[in-house]
């Protein structure tokens, strides 16, 4: 079980990555008073990065105990899995690397979390391990970063504060620099988050047979709709920007956690629609040019290999190996909007089943903003995702299994602890 005594209670998988390095940064601070260590396939790379973090920290890692294991060799993780409570899974694009660490968690009864935004990833892992993972008493939880979390989360919250039934939440993502003058340039997406949204998009056919099986029957036809907005538009919630749909896994996981809510607390499921807004019309013509290209490239072998092998010319120079620069992540701030529409509470049902008869007229407007998206406010989540399956199991769903953040965490604390670290979720007036 994942409750008995180990000799560590963290371990960070996959740390000499990207989101692997960010991870021990934040972690020096979000894991103190646990006995936490990291693990990679080389030991060298491990060291490196742990002297990188020292010297961006000033803070002595030198007795941080290196873990060896690799994703391709399965007895390596079951030794890495059976000596910590949980592990921080930082090793991706998860649709390659993901399914060993998650199989090797669930049969030495640890825990795991990562930062997967592949749909078909978690949805395959929730087909195929839920069962298991609620025998061993083990949860399962990816999307645990940005923008998932926001989205997720951010539904929860929304709900809570609205005193009435929610309908539908519409989600609106925004993403500025602290200082126009500061903004240092460059990509702004690293490599890895690019291969995983690559083979995502080109395998985007396989959900519709995922969902079959992973639901067995559709949700009752709830009314009224929650119809898409225009291709482009312009929303007053984000200082009036221009709009288009997020392609991200936020509906997805959102939808997922709903879906919980549905069956198992009888809860009148929320629909939910995702946009991404940009300043300019100029900006929103060129991610229409470059969308459309990476769209029709996906669907071919060479236009894949083409995408993979020149990142940055393809992506306008969004995309590196080397990711975005500190400088840069620092400089950025993120919000992201909620707008929820429903029914008072006069006008509640008895079953979670039946219609309104009246149109939804209440509505509440939330923000979920912070520092850092991609790689800080990330870490930061995925970190708290941990600690928070560690010290309040009690109040998450059941004995254990696979889950989406919002129905994971919805009765933890979890939001207070973003709040305490560089988040802040609000009701706004409209």
């Amino acid at each position: 079980m994942a409750t008995e005594q180990r000799d560590l209670d963290v371990i960070i998988f996959g740390a000499s990555g990207f989101t692997g390095k960010y991870t021990i940064y934040e972690g020096i601070k979000l894991l103190d008073g646990l006995k936490w260590a990291i693990a990679g396939r080389s030991r060298d790379k491990l060291n490196k990065i742990l002297k990188e973090v020292e010297a961006k920290s000033g803070k002595d890692l030198s007795d941080t105990e290196l873990v060896i294991a690799d994703v391709k060799d399965a007895d390596s993780l079951r030794k890495m899995a059976a000596r910590c409570r949980i592990v921080i899974n930082c090793c991706g694009p998860y649709r390659f690397y993901g399914e060993p660490v998650v199989k090797a968690c669930i049969e030495a009864g640890t825990h795991h979390v990562d930062v997967s935004g592949e749909p078909q990833y978690m949805e395959r892992m929730q087909l195929e391990y839920h069962e298991q993972a609620k025998e061993k008493g083990v949860y399962v939880v990816s999307a645990c970063g940005f923008d998932s979390i926001p989205a997720d989360l951010g539904t929860v919250f929304l709900e809570q504060q609205f005193d009435g039934t929610v309908n539908s939440v519409e989600t609106f993502l925004e993403a500025t620099p602290k200082s126009p003058d500061a903004a240092t340039g460059g990509a702004v997406i690293h490599y890895g988050t690019w291969e995983s949204a690559i083979y995502g998009l080109a395998h985007a056919n396989e959900l519709r047979g995922l969902r079959s099986k992973l639901f067995g029957s559709r949700l009752p036809n709830f009314q009224p709709r929650l119809k898409d907005r225009p291709l482009l538009h312009r929303t007053k919630f984000a200082s009036n920007r221009w709009c288009l749909p997020f392609p991200g896994s936020d509906r997805s996981v959102v939808m997922r956690s709903q879906r919980y809510f549905y069956d198992n607390e009888k809860k009148r499921p929320i629909q939910m629609k995702a946009y991404v807004t940009f300043s300019s019309l100029i900006h929103v013509i060129g991610v229409i040019i470059v969308s459309a290209i990476f769209a029709l490239m996906t669907r071919y072998k060479i236009g894949r290999q083409l995408l993979l092998k020149y990142p940055g010319f393809f992506s306008a120079g969004f995309v590196s190996h080397e990711g975005p620069t500190e400088a840069s992540m620092e400089n950025t701030d993120f919000a992201m909007y909620l707008k929820g529409v429903g029914w008072t509470r006069d006008e509640e049902l008895l079953e979670a089943s039946d219609q309104f008869k009246a149109p939804p007229k209440k509505k509440l407007l939330v923000k979920v903003s912070g520092t850092n998206p991609g790689y800080g406010a990330t870490c930061v989540a995925l970190l708290l995702s941990a600690t928070t399956i560690l010290r309040q199991a009690d109040k998450m769903p059941a004995t254990g299994g696979v889950y989406p953040p919002g129905a994971a965490y919805a009765k933890t604390n979890m939001v207070e602890e973003l709040c305490k670290n560089g988040f802040k979720f609000e009701v706004l007036k409209e």
